[in-house]
């Protein structure tokens, strides 16, 4: 009798095989491998496709404004001392960073004041990796900026260059150096979206002619440098406007010629006195309800300006009436219809300047000459 087929050794070794392909199949199938690829044939890397020419101008510009300015850009911590619950030690818990730029090769770094604030140890970090301990040379809150000293020498890179505010354009292109959410040495570009704007700083004072710009600023960026297409400082970022807190397409820069005249005094002199006339206004809430343009006087303070060119102040009379004081409605000749048009004029003069003003003093316009004074 003969064998059948399907016993013959042949069939049988081949059956085995088959069984066995079929088995490592539905296993590489289960790991993720796909058993087609061993047959497949291997492919090298692409092949670089060569670039058509030059990169554009406005990318070289790019990069060559930030190899030559970051190295100037600083990377800043702000640490509280904490003791620890249990073992009584000290330690320094970073409690947030900025951004802040090399003023010059003194060791000087700007920032903004919001940075620095509350801190008890405040460390600076250069683009080459060093670290340093920083003092505080003098702040100056009302305009969010502070000036650091770091105690370094042999610098081997130039300050950042100053420009002009005075003559920005909408339009311009700018570019912001800084460590957003802590991820140092970060360019961003845009243009300048709009000047003169107005934001109010921690202190609640306002900073007037303040530059908006398109280029992403985020946590982190604040204290770090707006620059123009030459390279050169116009602007201190310090603000954005987001609801979620992150970048939403519009950002704020302290102007330059507000950051040079204020760094300057904070170097020379460690503070910055606010330039007024001694004396208070009334509110603007007030002056608005009963219809009056101008900013009206309040109280004149002993031994002021105001009281040496015999401004008069609200004053209550005998039968309990209130008698108008004066009002401002000019100074140095510009229109004053608001507190905020008379603080700009203020913030673009210096301690001791002498200014022109017009009042207006029982609805008649009076013209005097006064001082400009330090107050708090």
């Amino acid at each position: 009798m003969q064998n059948s087929s399907f016993t013959h050794p042949k069939m049988v070794k081949l059956a085995r095989v088959l069984i066995i392909i079929v088995i490592v199949w539905i296993v590489a199938d289960f790991f993720g491998i796909k058993p087609t690829s061993f047959f497949q044939p291997k492919v090298g890397m692409r092949p670089v496709t060569q670039p058509i020419g030059d990169l554009g101008t406005d990318e070289r510009t790019n990069i060559e404004i930030f190899e030559r300015v970051s190295p100037s850009v600083t990377y800043i911590t702000n640490k509280r001392l904490q003791r620890d619950y249990f073992s009584f030690n000290v330690m320094e818990i970073p409690q947030g960073t900025g951004s802040g730029f090399l003023w010059d090769n003194k060791g000087h770094v700007v920032t903004n004041f919001h940075v620095i604030y509350e801190a008890d140890e405040i460390e600076v970090r250069l683009q080459d990796g060093k670290s340093y301990d920083a003092d505080v040379v003098g702040a100056d809150p009302d305009h969010d900026l502070v000036v650091l000293q770091i105690n370094a020498t042999n610098l081997n890179f130039s300050p950042v260059m100053i420009g002009s505010s005075s003559d920005l354009r909408v339009g311009q292109k700018v570019l912001a150096i800084g460590n957003p959410f802590g991820l140092d040495s970060t360019l961003t570009t845009g243009v300048i979206s709009a000047l003169g704007r107005t934001i109010q700083s921690m202190t609640k004072r306002y900073i007037h002619d303040v530059v908006q710009t398109d280029a992403a600023i985020n946590p982190g960026n604040s204290g770090g440098p707006l620059l123009d297409s030459f390279g050169r400082l116009i602007g201190v970022n310090t603000a954005i406007v987001s609801p979620s807190g992150t970048y939403s397409g519009v950002g704020f820069a302290v102007p330059v010629d507000t950051v040079n005249r204020v760094v300057t005094k904070l170097i020379n002199h460690g503070k910055v006195g606010r330039p007024g006339f001694g004396i208070s206004l009334i509110p603007e809430h007030i002056m608005s309800r009963i219809g009056i343009e101008g900013v009206g006087i309040l109280e004149v303070f002993k031994g002021s300006s105001a009281e040496e060119v015999g401004l008069r102040a609200v004053k209550r009379l005998s039968n309990g009436r209130i008698e108008m004081g004066d009002i401002i409605i000019e100074v140095d000749g510009s229109k004053i219809i608001k507190s905020s048009d008379f603080f700009r004029i203020l913030d673009k003069h210096e301690v001791g300047d002498e200014v022109d003003i017009i009042i207006l003093r029982e609805n008649v316009k009076k013209s005097m000459r006064i001082v400009i004074q330090s107050v708090n």
